[in-house]
């Protein structure tokens, strides 16, 4: 016991003599380790000082490159690559409009073999994106197409077989016709101008719209001529209906022969009441001895109680003053009434105003424009214009 008395004194003698160095020593190392951190730290903030800077002037010359960049041929060459589909886009569409006006002219049986070539030169011309040729050709092309319409509309119809001076021949008359089929000339302010008419009396005549289909329908829709339309509903007279989305149009697909306006059939069927509501296309309708208009078919009911309804844009003809305006020269078919007598027909070259013009001057009280283009037609004892295309919807002349 008093021997490990001895040792445990010894041992904390000689630890108290070494403690000034042992403390020393662990202050030594303490404050080396401050150091270094601080050194390491130093280092590391410095490091990352420059690692900042690099990143900075990596984003300034980023910056520039990209500012450059747009300076450079490639950027120019991607931008005129882009003003190149934007001008291909916009001729093409211009080539649709000029396409559709081609399939009007073959749906009348115009010969357009020529005018195919070109056009289909310019859809080639088009995938290539070399827009400058096919605007170039587009031209030229619309020129030729604007000549054959000009053929088309001097020769039209029952003028088919007539030479140029047996249609300078016919005479001018500015009376509407009191019954039957007319050819006439008629004289205004803006030139003369070619018209086929029928009349009939409502007093012994019914105004009714014949369907190819039964109720709405809003692609590949059935189409009949206006030939068959007049046979099965045992008329004696009639015209195309309101403007539909042909097979050889483009930009149909999805919705072929499909039309969108407000029309009562013989069967007292309403097509299209369920988009109506959204329609300020004007109509007409037919009851007993005379016709009513709506300047907005939205506004009309569900009346079964009367003939007829067709809604179409544009009335030619408003309370006896014209209504019609804009639209190029075309063939501008119509229906409208003078007291109790009905016309359909066709005012030949004419725009919107010029048919709305001429029929007042012949005395039309009101008047709504019809469909045009390849599907116009007129019937009376045969096709006096036409036949065109087939149609969804006809106006028929019916006896009482």
């Amino acid at each position: 016991m008093q021997v490990n008395n001895f040792i445990s004194a010894k041992n904390l003698i000689l630890l108290k003599s070494k403690f000034p160095i042992f403390f020393f020593a662990l202050i030594l190392i303490v404050l080396a380790g401050f150091i270094y951190y601080l050194n390491f730290s130093q280092n590391r903030i410095k490091e990352l000082g420059i690692k900042n800077s690099s990143l900075n002037k990596s984003l300034i010359s980023i910056g520039a490159e990209l500012k450059e960049l747009k300076n450079q041929d490639q950027y120019k060459i991607n931008e005129g690559l882009k003003k190149d589909i934007k001008n291909t886009q916009d001729t093409y569409k211009e080539s649709l409009n000029i396409y559709n006006i081609i399939s009007d002219l073959r749906a009348q049986s115009v010969k357009t073999s020529d005018l195919d070539k070109m056009f289909a030169k310019i859809l080639n011309e088009l995938s290539q994106l070399n827009y400058a040729s096919a605007s170039v050709n587009l031209e030229l092309l619309t020129k030729d197409v604007q000549k054959n319409e000009e053929s088309l509309k001097a020769i039209a119809g029952s003028l088919a077989q007539q030479t140029s001076a047996q249609i300078a021949n016919i005479p001018v008359n500015n009376s509407a016709p009191g019954s039957g089929f007319s050819q006439q000339k008629v004289s205004t302010d803006r030139g003369e101008f070619i018209v086929s008419m029928i009349a009939a009396d409502l007093n012994s005549t019914r105004v009714i719209v014949d369907t190819a289909s039964d109720g709405d329908c809003r692609d590949n829709c059935p189409a009949l001529p206006l030939a068959t339309y007049v046979a099965r509903s045992g008329g004696f007279a009639g015209i195309n209906g309101s403007y539909f989305c042909p097979p050889d149009y483009p930009s149909c697909v999805g919705k072929v022969n499909s039309f969108d306006t407000l029309l009562m059939n013989k069967n007292k069927v309403y097509f299209n009441s369920d988009n109506n509501v959204y329609s300020t296309v004007p109509l007409v309708g037919f009851t007993g001895n005379s016709m009513f208009v709506r300047g907005r078919s939205s506004d009309w009911g569900r009346d079964t109680g009367i003939d007829s309804v067709i809604a179409m844009q544009i009335l030619l003809v408003s309370g006896g003053s014209p209504t019609g305006a804009g639209g190029g020269k075309a063939a501008r078919t119509f229906i409208g009434t003078k007291g109790s007598t009905v016309y359909i027909g066709i005012v030949y070259s004419a725009s919107f105003s010029d048919a709305g013009t001429v029929l007042k001057i012949m005395g039309i009280d009101n008047a709504l424009g019809l469909d045009q283009g390849g599907s116009t037609a007129l019937w009376h004892g045969g096709y006096k214009a036409g036949p065109g295309r087939n149609l969804p919807n006809a106006i028929v002349f019916v006896r009482k």
